[in-house]
């Protein structure tokens, strides 16, 4: 038979920490994966610093980002790792309201949504 789980602040809290180390955990992964690729890939290549190359176009959007890193780049797997770094936070927001609903305390799930909703505005124009 199954145990429901009950909840309350202290389930939260785990699940919530959980969730925290877990996505750091992965996107600290991820990008040493990609960087492992680059520097094997580019590692020896002399640094110029005379001249600023900024950002290519295709890897300051999530879908460059997640094509780049599918294509194994190394950047673009360096990217996606922060990506999931970014996430990580808004992942925990967003399932605050789901456990603040569980617990039926309607009033941080109104404040909640409104801090995720001002998270995902906010990345809206930076992703």
């Amino acid at each position: 038979m199954r145990q429901r789980t009950e909840w309350n602040d202290r389930t939260v809290e785990q699940i919530v920490g959980n969730l925290l180390r877990v996505g750091v955990g992965i996107s600290a992964l991820v990008i040493v994966v990609g960087a492992t690729i680059y520097l094997c890939r580019h590692g020896l290549e002399t640094a110029n610093y005379h001249v600023f190359h900024q950002t290519p176009s295709e890897l300051r959007q999530a879908r460059g980002i997640v094509r780049s890193a599918s294509a194994l780049q190394g950047r673009g797997i360096i990217q996606l790792g922060l990506l999931l770094l970014i996430a990580t936070p808004v992942a925990r927001v967003a399932f605050s309201i789901f456990g603040f609903f569980a617990e039926r305390d309607m009033m941080y799930v109104v404040f909640t949504a409104l801090v995720l909703a001002i998270l995902l505005f906010s990345l809206n124009g930076s992703i």
